[in-house]
């Protein structure tokens, strides 16, 4: 087979036409998935409630009406409260909703992660979540006073093992 040089000068074209355009849309258009004038807002946590119902101990009948392999003295339905979360921004509600526990049995953590676009400057910033059997008020809250540059990334986290809400 004859090395044909037009053919591989068509290749080199098409490859070349390839690749500009490619270039081209790696730089351009200028896309910004966010407004170079706003700040945001990101809520992002996963949090497991407290079971749904306490556990409570069975009786010797009870027991005993179990097949052998699945005798135990303590009843622990697996299901977990939902997290209850209201995130306020200067007096107004941000974002307020109930996060179902995760999982067939609905055993697992509430996760959230939630965006939110603001102007930047002062502002007043309360984050509340419970996550016990009590069906009004919040468990834990933090309220601070925040600064937010334009197209700064503030975040709230929740972890209970380093106290409630953390604003970063």
């Amino acid at each position: 087979m004859a090395i044909r040089p037009l053919a591989i000068v068509g290749q080199l074209v098409a490859y070349a036409a390839f690749m500009a355009v490619i270039g081209y849309f790696a730089a351009a258009p200028a896309y910004s998935p966010f407004p170079s004038d706003q700040a945001q807002i990101k809520l992002s946590f996963r949090h497991t409630g407290p079971p749904k119902v306490e556990c409570r101990r069975l009786t010797p009948e009870e027991i005993a009406k179990l097949a052998p392999n699945m005798r135990r003295a303590v009843d622990c339905p697996r299901e977990r409260l939902p997290i209850a979360v209201e995130v306020e921004l200067d007096g107004k509600i941000l974002y307020a909703a109930t996060l179902p526990p995760t999982g067939i049995w609905k055993d697992g953590s509430s996760k959230i992660y939630e965006t939110f676009a603001v102007l930047p400057g002062r502002h007043t910033l309360t984050a509340r979540l419970r996550d016990s059997r009590r069906a009004e008020g919040f468990d834990h809250t933090r309220r601070e006073e925040i600064e937010l540059r334009p197209r700064q990334n503030f975040v709230i986290e929740f972890r209970g093992d380093r106290g409630g809400f953390i604003f970063e």
